[in-house]
């Protein structure tokens, strides 16, 4: 084979050779590939080692993991007219590669402009107290109308996280206010019943020894030996018997007056 012969082979070999590197593509298992020809979508492509028809066809590739997105801080005006800053966290991923390319343009901003705008108008629907107790309910609210707005997307919201709210200085010391009032409040409640407490079992003592003079005995000297174990005292015992006839006998009349 001359030259000329050899140099007219391997040109066309050269440009067949190119063409069919420019077309192969390495998609990763966690990849679709959106395959549009002329322009019209056919179809997509799955893991593995794929060829496209050079300058024909061309492929998108959509990554299906789950993407993590922070939502800016956004100024908020809660139901009872409380200005606050909230930040959140998204947790979306793709579930429809297709319609993630053909239905929207940019799918990860208009997922995230969505969160911001959702983020406002569902805690702006809630009380502030709501908005610090309830955040577990919250975040399912916000997920459930985030997911369902980005559905047509082939976009699925897994999760939303409130992440900080910011209270203004005056609120939070409203709020440390009422708390304290609160924990005294609880201080008196349980003092209270306590004292409550105490009152029915001296009740209840009471009736006891009432019925059975032994206890009255009993208990009298068990304070003798607390009050003699205190200190250095003298203590003259007077039998009970001897105070019960002092206390019935009749009072003696009263002196006539010069």
């Amino acid at each position: 084979m001359d030259l000329a012969g050899a140099v007219s082979f391997l040109i066309p070999a050269a440009i067949l050779f190119f063409l069919f590197i420019s077309g192969v593509r390495i998609i990763n298992e966690y990849e679709n590939g959106v395959v549009f020809r002329l322009g019209r979508y056919v179809g997509l492509k799955r893991a593995g080692f794929r060829w496209i028809i050079p300058i024909a066809e061309r492929m998108v590739v959509i990554d299906l993991r789950t993407v993590t997105r922070d939502v800016p801080a956004q100024d908020v005006i809660t139901k009872d007219n409380v200005s606050v800053k909230v930040s959140a966290v998204v947790y979306f991923r793709v579930v429809q590669a297709d319609k993630a390319v053909l239905q929207v343009e940019n799918y990860l901003y208009a997922t995230s402009q969505l969160a911001q705008t959702t983020l406002r108008a569902i805690l702006g629907q809630a009380e502030l107290d709501q908005l610090l107790a309830e955040r577990d309910r919250i975040n399912r609210e916000l997920q459930k109308v985030l997911d369902a707005h980005t559905d047509p997307w082939g976009i699925k919201v897994s999760n939303v996280e409130v992440k900080q709210i910011d209270l203004p200085n005056e609120m939070q010391r409203a709020i440390a206010r009422q708390a304290e009032a609160e924990r005294e409040r609880r201080a008196k409640v349980i003092s209270a019943e306590g004292e409550h407490q105490a009152a029915e079992k001296l009740a209840l003592a009471a009736a006891v020894i009432s019925r059975d003079p032994a206890t009255l005995q009993l208990r009298y000297l068990q304070t003798l030996v607390q009050i003699t174990s205190s200190g250095n005292h003298t203590i003259i015992p007077i039998p009970l018997e001897l105070l019960k006839a002092l206390s019935s006998a009749p009072s003696l009349p009263a002196l006539p007056q010069r």
